[in-house]
């Protein structure tokens, strides 16, 4: 028998809309010709024979110093709303501008969707529930999980009034199939660098990737990138801070383990919780409190946790009964919690939660990690800067007080936030005008006619 995969069995397999996101200017057909043989075997061509761009202008070292010369770049798109950043809040933003009739595109540096919650193996579900218990999140962060609750093998404890757990592939499957469904352009393997100004007011972003440094325009950017590096680098004010820096494994073989056999003082360590995957679970490893913004911290972070990862199970399969557990895999980002928060027009505060204060621009309502607390509202100011115009923030960089970071930057809150600032940017564009004059009216009853919960 013939088990070879021959190009036209792999353009079957795919689907010709399979490998195109957005817009469709990607020929798969094209692209396979080029990649694929008759045979089945994988060839390379000769593309172009590049030149140097008559507009680059590479960095001069003159006296010591590397001086960077003026360039033009190439404007590589434009859009009416530029989601930065294609993790939990982003994915969200992005799906709920859309949906509100904006043209949406998003740039995100890894080449997945979900951000920590997949690439970082966060894998269980905080933050979705209140005091009661009750459950706050709603909107297209619920339709997420009804939609993986339906998929085999992509999440536990939906319906047990524990905490959700997922399985990070099913979760990046189901956010490229939404995304797909609802035709935003997307560019993977993007780093935002820099933000576009004109006037005060951000006009698009400079990302960085393999095609070198190109421009997107946009009447509305949100930053979803978790560090606030977009609105950073507009010139909004933040606040820096520091907080724990982690990497989350897997470990594979907990359903074949002879407990029998161990001695009785013997007290494995860091076996994590239970996944969707039999005999897999996942552990979260906390790590020190440093800045995530500083490289070669974050170098450090990476190289040491890898390190004690590996050697904890190492030792935990010397233990007898224990052989057979192995290292199914070190998370591929690295676990920064939090790092720039911005100033924004008002601020989450931890005595808002305590006191169950109300805002007339509420947003959304945030949950707890336990369901210790009751519902605490979060207003719309706190994705809007104080000066600059045109960017709003999403996720875990909203404008929040020290002692809310552990609750905003919880998943759900994520999805909250990100619903949120995809609505408002839509009706920013559809009314023209600053997101910081958008109708709030206008943004709430759209949030509630797309499912979101405001109290």
């Amino acid at each position: 028998m013939n088990d070879r995969i021959t190009r036209r069995d792999y353009l079957r397999m795919l689907g010709i809309s399979g490998l195109a996101i957005g817009t469709g200017s990607f020929d798969p057909s094209r692209a396979l010709a080029r990649g694929v043989g008759e045979s089945g075997g994988f060839q390379s061509s000769v593309i172009a024979r590049d030149k140097v761009q008559p507009n680059r202008a590479n960095p001069v070292l003159i006296d010591g110093e590397v001086i960077q010369p003026q360039r033009k770049l190439q404007v590589f798109a434009e859009t009416d709303v530029l989601v930065v950043g294609g993790g939990s809040a982003g994915i969200v933003a992005a799906i709920a501008a859309k949906r509100a009739g904006a043209k949406v595109t998003v740039v995100e540096r890894y080449g997945h969707f979900g951000g920590l919650w997949t690439g970082g193996l966060v894998l269980v579900i905080l933050g979705h529930i209140v005091k009661g218990p009750k459950q706050v999140c709603q909107g297209i962060g619920e339709e997420i999980m009804r939609r993986l609750d339906k998929m085999d093998g992509a999440i536990i404890n939906r319906r047990t009034g524990s905490n959700p757990t997922v399985d990070a592939e099913a979760v990046k499957y189901l956010m490229v199939e939404m995304i797909e469904q609802e035709n935003i352009d997307v560019f993977l393997h993007c780093w935002g660098v820099d933000a576009i100004m004109q006037d005060g007011a951000v006009k698009g972003a400079v990302f960085e990737s393999k095609s070198g440094r190109q421009a997107i325009l946009a009447k509305v950017v949100i930053d979803a990138t978790g560090d606030g590096d977009i609105f950073a680098a507009a010139g909004a004010e933040f606040e820096h801070r520091s907080h724990n820096i982690g990497l989350v494994s897997r470990v594979g073989n907990l359903d074949k383990i002879d407990k029998s056999k161990a001695p009785p003082d013997a007290k494995p360590k860091h076996l994590g919780s239970a996944t969707p995957v039999k005999g897999v679970n996942w552990v979260n490893l906390r790590g020190p409190m440093v800045d995530g913004l500083d490289v070669a911290t974050l170098t450090r972070m990476e190289m040491n946790h890898r390190k004690f990862i590996w050697n904890n199970i190492r030792k935990t399969r010397s233990i007898p009964g224990y052989e057979r557990l192995y290292l199914v895999e070190t998370a591929p980002q690295l676990g920064v919690r939090i790092t720039r928060v911005l100033d924004g027009l008002n601020t989450v505060r931890l005595d808002h939660l305590k006191n169950a204060t109300k805002f007339p621009d509420v947003i959304g309502v945030g949950g707890a990690s336990n369901a210790e607390h009751g519902e605490w509202q979060i207003p719309y100011g706190a994705l809007v800067p104080e000066k600059i115009d045109n960017v709003l923030a999403a996720g875990r960089c909203i404008s929040a007080e020290l002692r809310m970071a552990d609750l905003v930057r919880l998943i759900p809150n994520c999805f909250v936030t990100g619903h949120a600032a995809g609505v408002a940017a839509a009706v920013a564009v559809r009314d023209r005008c600053s997101p910081r004059d958008a109708d709030v009216s206008k943004i709430q009853k759209i949030l509630r006619q797309q499912e979101a919960y405001l109290g």
